[in-house]
């Protein structure tokens, strides 16, 4: 997209690949409201960084769920190369749209770019969440930048009702009680930790 912060647009998938001949793509879900996208027909489609190209409207024409990702099908893209040119866009709907939330339920959107807080290290910055991992495992996982550690490394941090004191959206700040151990247990190995595996095995 021309920016995946832009506060117009609420993200609900990810195109990752064609799929079959007739201009099909496969998707990434990123909206806990799937079955939204029956009532949906009109969906903005934000090109990555390194196309410069404004975000287009499309109609979609089909959808199908494959497993734990969505296959879409837009109006007058018909073939395999036409599928091609957009994979790694985003799909978005304006803000104004997004679904009304149950109590205790966030969009994923408003948990991106958020810097955590851990009460239990003293309202520690932890980090500041760089996406969210809704497909390795059960829980869906907080893919943190951590704020003391070597650029590039991330760790994961479960989103659970058990360790959420607060979100404030708007501020970007999400206040956390993380167990002792938990950051150790997610972190990278160090250089030396590497080593020491390579000799045991």
């Amino acid at each position: 997209m021309a920016d995946h912060a832009d506060p117009k647009w609420i993200l609900v998938a990810k195109l990752v690949r064609p799929h079959g001949r007739r201009g099909e793509l496969v998707a990434e879900i990123l909206t806990d409201f799937p079955e939204r996208f029956h009532e949906r027909t009109r969906l903005v489609l934000i090109p990555p960084e390194r196309i410069a190209t404004r975000p287009r409207e499309m109609e979609l024409e089909n959808f199908w769920f494959l497993r734990s990702r969505i296959v879409m099908k837009f109006r007058g893209v018909d073939s395999i190369n036409e599928a091609e040119a957009l994979r790694g866009f985003s799909v978005a709907i304006p803000f104004a749209e997004r679904a009304p939330l149950e109590a205790g339920s966030v969009y994923v959107s408003d948990l991106t770019g958020c810097r955590i807080i851990d009460l239990n290290r003293g309202g520690a910055e932890v980090g500041t969440v760089v996406a969210v991992d809704r497909e390795s495992s059960n829980t869906e996982l907080l893919v943190v930048r951590p704020a003391v550690r070597k650029a590039g490394e991330e760790v994961l941090i479960p989103f659970v009702r058990e360790y959420l004191v607060r979100l404030d959206a708007d501020n970007r700040r999400l206040e956390m009680r993380l167990p002792e151990g938990l950051l150790e247990i997610n972190a990278p190995m160090t250089e030396e930790e590497k080593r020491e595996a390579a000799k045991s095995s």
